[in-house]
């Protein structure tokens, strides 16, 4: 957990000397971590004076990120040649050109730097950290300031342990390998971080739809595999009347593992009359991304999801076909 060498902190301190402006995206529909990751890259850039911008393609749904949207543009600015082969571009929390979305302008073909945690992550090379036993990107973004530029101030250390609390369920989703994690966490604390706020900015304001629209989900929900497997899902009609503001697929997530018995959750919602998006979350044992690649998506163990072609009657006994198969 939270391995970057001193080959690979050379490698980024290099990639950063090299060049004289930054690009800095993150994955589509961000959540806390990826736009942490991406503004602690964006501290990293500022203390060594190097222009960048900050790209995403959206939307930014969650309520706690909505404050961070003015911070990101979904459009590159005019380049000419020259200025992009001096333009370097971080990818963090992803590792794909795929996953950043609907970009206005070419992201191919600039040099580029991964830092990224999810398990399917298939980027290599000098200029690339992926660590899959992190819990989430902005744990090594912590890293990489600390070591290359020293200790975080207070703004910048609550944003990085939001990041870090987004993806680790604060702290529920950890292991018993996680004393590193806590040792690094204790530095943001030190730095004026104060969880007990921010628990309450990540949970808190939710609206009232949203309630609505988790009991829905509540009645919905089938058991297969044996009890194993629970299975709702989101109809166009659905978001229709209840909106995307604030969902809070978390909470859905959380009380039903928490039933006995239950070792995975999948959700899917018909985005349109042809596209489906799911969720797949799971205890320990069962790897979800295992069966969210199989259907274009990916992520972690224990948390993934896919965009997919398809309607829900169509996908839904495909996808726990494959879920059969494991549990």
């Amino acid at each position: 957990m939270l391995n970057i060498t001193p080959q690979q902190i050379d490698s980024f301190k290099s990639f950063i000397g090299s060049h004289d402006s930054f690009i800095i995206a993150g994955h589509k529909e961000p959540d806390g971590d990826c736009v942490a990751s991406c503004l602690g890259m964006s501290y990293i850039l500022e203390h060594f004076k190097k222009p960048y911008i900050l790209i995403n393609a959206g939307p930014f749904k969650r309520p706690e990120i909505k404050k961070f949207t003015d911070c990101f543009k979904d459009a590159l600015p005019f380049m000419t040649q020259g200025e992009r082969n001096k333009c370097g571009l971080i990818i963090a929390d992803c590792s794909e050109l795929s996953r950043i979305g609907d970009i206005d302008g070419d992201l191919k073909g600039f040099d580029t730097f991964i830092v990224d945690h999810h398990r399917t992550a298939s980027a290599g090379g000098q200029n690339t950290i992926i660590d899959a036993d992190a819990p989430a990107a902005a744990c090594l973004v912590q890293i990489l300031y600390e070591q290359t530029v020293g200790p975080l101030n207070g703004s910048q250390a609550q944003t990085i342990f939001f990041g870090m609390a987004t993806d680790t369920g604060f702290f529920r989703f950890l292991r018993e390998d996680s004393a590193p994690l806590f040792t690094n966490t204790a530095r943001l604390v030190e730095a004026g971080v104060n969880p007990r706020d921010i628990y309450a900015k990540m949970t808190g304001g939710k609206p009232w739809n949203t309630r609505k629209l988790l009991g829905i989900m509540l009645d919905r929900a089938e058991r297969h595999c044996n009890g194993k497997l629970v299975v709702t899902w989101e109809t166009q009609e659905d978001t229709k009347k209840y909106g995307t503001e604030g969902r809070d697929s978390d909470a859905l997530y959380q009380l039903m593992l928490a039933v006995e018995g239950v070792e995975a959750v999948l959700f899917v919602r018909q985005d349109t009359d042809h596209t489906c998006t799911a969720g797949f979350r799971s205890l320990d044992a069962c790897d979800v991304s295992a069966i969210a690649s199989k259907f274009g998506g990916g992520g972690h163990k224990n948390a993934s999801g896919a965009s997919m072609e398809g309607r829900i009657e169509t996908l839904l006994p495909a996808i726990i076909k494959e879920f059969s198969k494991v549990l």
